[in-house]
């Protein structure tokens, strides 16, 4: 199923400077995976060597915390919409 990830400027050099990206995958680790295939070295920023999701990184299906869901195993429906968000640290 298509479904569009959308990628934060930080990780836009390994995009080609694309904001959106179209995928065919029924899970979240799906998306990750076609994503990688297309642009190598994506998945290490977004998951550590035991395949699970970084600490620092957030993923929003459908404006939900995939975490809160069933985590990299979250299905995808045919025009999800899959939001990569780096965690925001510091401040006051």
């Amino acid at each position: 199923m298509a479904v569009t990830v959308r990628i934060p400027q930080l990780l836009r050099n390994l995009t080609n400077g694309e904001r959106e990206v179209q995928v065919e995958a029924t899970t979240l680790r799906e998306a990750i995976e076609a994503l990688n295939a297309r642009y190598p070295g994506l998945r290490q920023r977004l998951l550590d060597s035991d395949g699970q999701l970084l600490r620092y990184v957030n993923l929003f299906v459908d404006d939900q915390d995939a975490r809160l869901l069933s985590g990299l195993d979250t299905p995808l429906a045919q025009g999800a919409e899959v939001a990569i968000v780096p965690a925001m640290a510091g401040g006051c």
